[in-house]
């Protein structure tokens, strides 16, 4: 099957932002259990997982249209060196990807592309539903105070 090639260019640009996000969202939950934040450490890790898995999909999709999944454009990696931090850079990233996504969509509507279409509509609800985790995360530490926020990440019964 050959595909569009705009398609396939901006499925590789959604695929280079999960890549990013899968280095990115693995770092930060490693540098939580070094500090001993086992509850955001889960959190973390089980995002970079599913962006592995969305990578996995988008691969598989460009393969299928007959391009090459580019890997090797990967662009920075936000890393952030104090709990806040590492949840704006997370954000960031979301917000970065959320719009790459969006236009991506776009795209595929336009090129009548219906399946691409929907896989990159999963990404997209993915992608919200971590946004809105890392809101709600920012939200806890403002309300409660990020020593509090700290503290009730210490203990993973709660992942």
């Amino acid at each position: 099957m050959t595909g569009d090639k705009e398609v396939i260019r901006a499925l590789n640009r959604v695929l280079g932002q999960s890549l990013i996000a899968i280095n990115q969202y693995f770092l930060h939950a490693r540098i939580a259990r070094h500090w001993g934040l086992e509850a955001l450490n889960d959190s973390l890790y089980k995002q970079s997982i599913a962006e592995m898995k969305w990578s996995d999909d988008l691969i598989a999709r460009i393969l299928l249209l007959g391009g090459l999944p580019n890997l090797q454009e990967l662009g920075k990696v936000l890393v952030g060196e104090d709990v806040p931090e590492i949840i704006e850079c997370n954000l960031r990233l979301e917000r970065q990807k959320f719009d790459i996504i969006t236009d991506a969509v776009t795209l595929c509507e336009t090129k009548s592309d219906y399946v691409s279409r929907q896989l990159l509509v999963t990404l997209k609800d993915g992608n919200e539903e971590y946004e809105d985790w890392l809101e709600t995360q920012q939200d806890l530490i403002e309300s409660i105070g990020v020593e509090r926020y700290i503290q009730s990440q210490m203990n993973d019964d709660d992942a």
